[in-house]
């Protein structure tokens, strides 16, 4: 079983542009089971307002797929956050879960938001920086394996270091009320060590894949509780993203 995850950039190249062609022949090559993808345009201007979920999973040959927006409107525009209530046909960004493997269920896990900006020290300035967050959000899939039944959550968790801890303790207490053991994919915003200790969980693959042209930091992970082992795995360069892949084959 091969799965990958993977932050698009909504599906922006070193160049800028938006190619839905690149995009299609990204994912083709990944030839991956399930997919956990971040940072996912639906209907944006920046991405000639395509469904970058549905281009994915066309490509992947997914039998399932769901696309959840985290917020509705413009990223760094006028937004705001996606819940249940509000309508999702308009422009939206968020995350992505697909899969090649049967899906017997899927549930929405909305993690705790941080509503009020914060001082933040970002690389390159000397002063912290005030920053605002934006709501964050999982999908926590029933998945049938080859392993066997699998609870599979995709997250994107905040940048904000003392915050995501508290995000990705949310989520597994969520995603582990499901039956089956846990696969978790995602963009964590953390390292190995943090997300391991945080999660409780066994991360199965090792590898910077930020930034994409030489990555020095690990922020996208496979972590998991069931017995599987990493038989391969790599950071993938694309041609797309400010990310690596990060694909693991895992038995």
């Amino acid at each position: 079983m091969r799965v990958a995850s993977f932050n698009i950039l909504h599906g922006r190249s070193p160049d800028g542009r938006v190619d839905a062609d690149l995009l299609a022949r990204v994912v083709r090559d990944l030839d991956v089971d399930l997919l956990a993808l971040q940072e996912v345009d639906r209907a944006q201007p920046r991405s000639g307002r395509l469904d970058l979920t549905a281009v994915a999973a066309s490509a992947m040959g997914a039998v399932d797929h769901r696309f959840l927006p985290a917020l509705l409107g413009t990223p760094g525009g006028a937004w705001a956050p996606a819940t249940d209530a509000r309508p999702t046909d308009g422009p939206a960004y968020g995350i992505a879960l697909l899969s090649r493997l049967p899906v017997a269920s899927w549930r929405v896990v909305r993690l705790p938001w941080l509503r009020v900006p914060v001082p933040m020290r970002l690389p390159g300035r000397r002063l912290p920086a005030v920053v605002r967050e934006e709501p964050r959000v999982a999908l926590v899939a029933g998945v049938s394996s080859p392993a066997g039944p699998l609870t599979v959550a995709a997250t994107h968790l905040s940048f904000v270091p003392w915050w995501n801890a508290r995000q990705l303790r949310s989520l597994v207490a969520a995603a582990t009320a499901s039956p089956g053991p846990l696969l978790l994919l995602g963009d964590l915003n953390m390292g190995v060590g943090k997300a391991e200790s945080v999660s409780g969980l066994r991360s199965v693959a090792e590898h910077p894949t930020f930034p994409a042209d030489a990555p020095t930091r690990q922020l996208d992970h496979v972590l998991t509780d069931a017995p599987l082992q990493a038989t391969s795995s790599e950071a993938r360069a694309t041609g797309l993203s400010d990310h690596r892949a990060l694909v693991v084959d895992l038995s």
